[in-house]
């Protein structure tokens, strides 16, 4: 399990908790409509599934507690070191609820 306030960069591939495939990071800071509660909630990632990549069909929502593995960590500069700073205010002050790991 990866824990950290610090998100992974986009390009990340990774393993979740229990997973087989892998997942490739493709958005952070997701919001969407959970399924099971119909209410808009948001996620610390949005993944697709590696080496498919982008199908609105299969898009993953994921949270840092539910990744088991890194296995490729994906291009970061100054540019993501200014995102995660805007991130971490973002993410305490929206006032969407960020969907609890399962």
């Amino acid at each position: 399990m990866v824990e950290s306030n610090q998100l992974l960069p986009l390009g990340s591939v990774v393993l979740l908790e229990e997973g087989l495939q892998k997942l490739i990071i493709v958005g952070r800071g997701a919001i969407y409509k959970d399924q099971a509660t119909q209410e808009e909630v948001f996620a610390d990632y949005m993944g697709a599934i590696y080496p498919i990549g982008v199908n609105p069909e299969t898009t993953i929502f994921f949270q840092n507690e539910n990744i088991d593995r890194v296995i490729f960590r994906g291009f970061s500069d100054e540019e993501e070191e200014r995102f995660m700073e805007v991130y971490g205010k973002w993410e305490q002050e929206v006032t969407i609820s960020k969907k609890r790991p399962e």
